[in-house]
């Protein structure tokens, strides 16, 4: 019960994303006087409709997308009033001049100035632009509400686990002949509060790990037990790891990589609290989601090539690889169904975790959206770019203003992209199915 919850929670949340991008476009179209036929959330058969006014507004069974109908999407070819050429024999020039013909048709007496091609070039940007601004919108708000209310897993220096053996990590009362930890040794207890290392006063576990990694081969420690400071001396192991800046930041060669160096280890654990942010954190969070949302679209062609070879083959799904719906539902249900195998433990941590998959889903819908090709909305936006560009050039020579761009022609490529659209997302759901990405 509790996996088909977090499936239907994240099924209503991409209805809802839909919903609102196609509102983004709505809204913008009819401020500019466009008349607007359909709006619609999904594809294939109606299921449900009604018409308010001059528009049809339903919900369509696939819960792939959505469209908002906007009478004069092509205009009419230069020349001829855009009618179709019966002599022409090319299937790609038919198929581009039957869908200027059915465009035209939709054109009825008193709409010729309603019509989407005649908009100013900035207003057919801001309709078009309108439904990925509204998942941008909707990503930070979320991000907005996980930050501000969640806040952020912070490591205090609340000692909450203590290593009895110096070899491990992890507390075990078996060393099997290992000697204890530099913790256990100095007399650490769980619930000890790190107030200084070395006489250096810390605050977090950045801090607290930055002056441990510096201490050498012991180091004094003063914790806060029981309401009394104690003082415990630790003759620290020295291992092997990734260093840290004191704010906590790995430390990073020219290349990016980590560096690693001899540092102190201790055998304590902090205590982990969410901490809220304040709202000046939110841009850059939405920022590194954008880049990295932005990196996963650009090599997608690879990614694509790396889920087919897990698909069919014996390789194992990257993590943070492209997802179906199927995939994004079957994640939700392990989200809330058992914490993705213990990763998260409370209600509230699943919500919250919840809440970061539509963040990151309307993220990626914003950036995807923006594609530079029909029939995604960035598509339209280059073609009212690309217009912006002529007009502008003619009037510096002062020549004749060029007529809209015919975004027809561009329709082979559009049913191309399209395709490649749908094989990409029957690809995504069949590796989702016989091969899923493992989380946690």
């Amino acid at each position: 019960m509790l996996y088909l919850l977090g499936v239907l929670v994240v099924f209503v949340g991409i209805a809802v994303s839909i919903a609102l991008h196609e509102i983004g476009h709505l809204v913008p179209a009819k401020l500019f006087k466009v008349r607007v036929t359909q709006y619609m959330v999904g594809f294939g058969p109606t299921l449900w409709s009604r018409t308010r006014g001059e528009t049809e507004y339903g919900v369509k069974a696939i819960p792939l997308g959505g469209y908002i109908r906007m009478i004069g999407m092509f205009p009419p070819r230069a020349g001829d009033g855009g009618r179709l050429r019966a002599s022409s024999s090319n299937p790609l020039h038919l198929m581009v001049e039957q869908a200027r013909e059915e465009s035209l048709e939709e054109v009825g007496p008193g709409d010729e100035d309603r019509v989407f091609y005649r908009l100013p070039v900035w207003k057919r940007i801001v309709v078009m632009a309108g439904g990925p601004l509204m998942n941008l919108a909707i990503s930070a708000v979320l991000i907005t509400l996980l930050l501000t209310v969640q806040g952020l897993p912070v490591g205090t220096p609340t000692v909450s686990q203590v290593a009895a053996c110096a070899n491990t990590d992890v507390a075990d009362e078996d060393c099997d002949g290992q000697p204890a930890s530099p913790a256990a040794e100095a007399g650490f207890e769980v619930g000890d509060t790190i107030v200084s290392v070395d006489g250096t006063p810390v605050e977090d576990w950045a801090s607290t790990t930055y002056a441990i990694q510096n201490a050498g081969e012991q180091a004094t420690f003063v914790v806060e037990r029981d309401g009394s400071a104690q003082t415990l001396t630790a003759d620290l192991v020295l291992r092997e790891r990734p260093l840290v800046t004191a704010e906590g930041e790995p430390v990073l060669d020219d290349e990016g990589e980590l560096v690693y160096g001899e540092v102190g280890f201790l055998g304590a654990s902090p205590t982990v609290v969410n901490e809220p942010q304040p709202l000046t954190s939110v841009p850059p969070v939405v920022g590194e989601m954008f880049t990295g949302t932005a990196g996963i679209v650009l090599t997608l062609p690879q990614r694509m090539v790396d889920v087919a070879q897990a698909a069919f083959g014996a390789e194992e799904r990257d993590p943070n690889g492209p997802m179906s719906v199927v995939g994004v539902g079957r994640v939700a249900g392990e989200v809330t169904h058992d914490g993705l195998n213990g990763l998260v433990e409370t209600a509230q941590e699943r919500f919250w975790l919840l809440v970061s998959l539509l963040a990151s889903l309307n993220m990626a819908l914003f950036v995807f959206n923006l594609i530079p090709l029909l029939p995604l909305d960035g598509g339209h936006i280059a073609g009212a770019l690309w217009e912006g560009v002529k007009k502008t050039w003619a009037r510096v020579l002062r020549r004749p203003a060029p007529g809209p761009v015919d975004t027809a022609a561009a329709l082979p490529v559009a049913y191309a992209v399209a395709l490649g659209l749908l094989g990409m997302t029957v690809l995504l759901i069949y590796a989702d199915i016989v091969r899923p990405v493992q989380i946690g």
